[in-house]
């Protein structure tokens, strides 16, 4: 991301407005489940944002951010997730949509997209490429651009996952969400800051580690991208998003993990727990399986998206049965 990027004037959410985000999501969504486990690192409760009609917890926050859309046309970038969030939510909504995604985007989440009814546009090596020109497009007069992570109502979205598990998991908890842009743990970390029995842990993939970067020098700071399983995490952020001080205030640890640790956490909810995820989706996961995590009371990992190719899959499985045959 280049950085002579103009700074957009992004409101940050308070806590009220996920109250405001409930009321939306729950016109349209279902409250995902939550497979409880045992509750402790090697055996944690899965809230299953896997099961959305999307693939992903990121339609939560595309709706709450579609619904309050001005214009006629709202504009993204994405990797893949968000884009068919906002695909969704512009059809449930009534609403037109482009969307961007680079090149490198996921087979399995390009497809979902072909298949609704958005204006897709493939560009850039990277998300942050693919988000500059999602932003050029968007100054074209009757649009409006969302976010994947920078944008309030995107934030307070994520943040009604929080509401659930009220309802479906008691305190104490530690609840370990995945970071890419920091959307998703912005939310829930406003969610947990009206409880002091709830803690909020936030993993990014050792590849891409821009919020973490952000937070620790207080300012966005790039940082190099490597290749990693968890794409939908892979990324810098823009100049100035909310996420940093949300993230700083409201988020208790910060940690990443490598590939080979999101590797295990995709077999292990496979093999052990039953549910395909992908890789950012297994992300916290893989964390908690490496002993990474400090634990407050009950875990529940947010298992965010299962969109990944069964090519993509079945390597992963394949190489762990293959290892006990190369030693």
């Amino acid at each position: 991301m280049g950085e002579n990027r103009s700074v957009r004037d992004v409101v940050v959410p308070r806590r009220d407005d996920l109250e405001n985000a409930s009321q939306v999501i729950r016109e349209h969504l279902r409250p995902t489940p939550v497979d409880p486990g045992a509750g402790t690192p090697g055996d944690p409760g899965l809230k299953l944002e896997s099961l959305q009609p999307t693939g992903s917890f990121k339609v939560r926050g595309a709706l709450n951010a579609v619904a309050a859309a001005p214009g006629t046309r709202v504009v993204t970038a994405s990797a893949g997730n968000h884009g068919l969030g906002v695909a969704f939510a512009a059809r449930t909504l009534g609403r037109r949509a482009t969307v961007v995604v680079p090149e490198t985007a996921s087979a399995a989440k390009v497809d979902g997209l072909r298949r609704l009814n958005v204006d897709l546009v493939c560009t850039g090596e990277s998300f942050d490429e693919a988000e500059e020109h999602a932003l050029a497009l968007a100054e074209t007069p009757g649009c409006h651009y969302i976010s994947a992570y920078n944008d309030p109502y995107v934030i307070a979205g994520q943040g009604t996952i929080g509401h659930e598990l009220d309802e479906q998991v008691d305190g104490p908890l530690t609840v370990v969400c995945p970071i890419g842009g920091g959307g998703l743990a912005s939310g829930l970390g406003l969610w947990a800051a009206g409880r002091a029995d709830v803690r909020v842990v936030g993993v990014e993939a050792a590849a891409s580690t821009a919020v973490s970067a952000a937070v620790g020098a207080g300012r966005r700071v790039p940082v190099g991208i490597g290749p990693t399983l968890a794409d939908g995490l892979a990324g810098n952020i823009e100049p100035e998003s909310a996420t940093i001080g949300l993230v700083a205030r409201h988020v208790d640890q910060l940690v990443a993990v490598t590939e080979d640790e999101i590797r295990t956490a995709l077999r292990y909810l496979a093999a052990e727990r039953g549910y395909v995820a992908e890789g950012a989706g297994a992300v916290p996961v893989a964390a908690l399986l490496a002993g990474k995590v400090a634990v407050y009371g009950r875990v529940v990992a947010v298992v965010s998206g299962r969109n990944i190719t069964p090519a993509a899959l079945a390597a992963v499985l394949a190489a762990d049965e293959a290892a006990p045959a190369a030693s």
